[in-house]
């Protein structure tokens, strides 16, 4: 109910809905959170724990797009501060989200090796990060698992 209080805009009204708020596709609280755990199964499915080199290479458009989405962090924090408008950060987790799925479905991340292995971990690592800290960052607590 928080995720969808903070993601209007605050001058605007809108309609009260558990639908629209429970809903699984949108700009919704559920989804975002169900976007982090996907982060988060990738680590728990892997042999043993992740071992990040310091370089990586963005070979893929998903790649590019992703790591694009992800560097806008600050700005959107920035943005939410300096205009009192946590709905801006809402909307940027939801299109962070968004990215990190049309990733996922783009770039095996397990199958890769090397290199590419390496950086497709690193974005999942940071994506996962970065969508838990813009949620706590709205109060809302988060789950590894869905």
């Amino acid at each position: 109910m928080k995720y969808a209080e903070l993601s209007q805009h605050r001058m605007t009204d809108y309609k009260f809905s558990w639908d629209k708020m429970l809903s699984l596709q949108g700009n919704t609280a559920p989804t975002s959170s169900m976007r982090m755990s996907g982060s988060a199964a990738i680590f728990r499915k892997l042999d043993g724990t992740a071992q990040f080199e310091a370089k990586c290479e963005l070979t893929e458009d998903a790649e590019r797009k992703l790591a694009l989405k992800l560097s806008q962090f600050g700005e959107a924090v920035h943005d939410v501060l300096g205009d009192f408008r946590p709905n801006l950060l809402a909307q940027y987790l939801y299109e962070l989200a968004d990215t990190f799925h049309g990733f996922y479905e783009a770039c095996p991340v397990l199958r890769s090796e090397g290199m590419m292995r390496n950086t497709r971990l690193v974005l999942c690592e940071v994506t996962g990060r970065v969508l838990q800290t813009g949620l706590d960052l709205l109060g809302i607590r988060t789950t590894e698992r869905m």
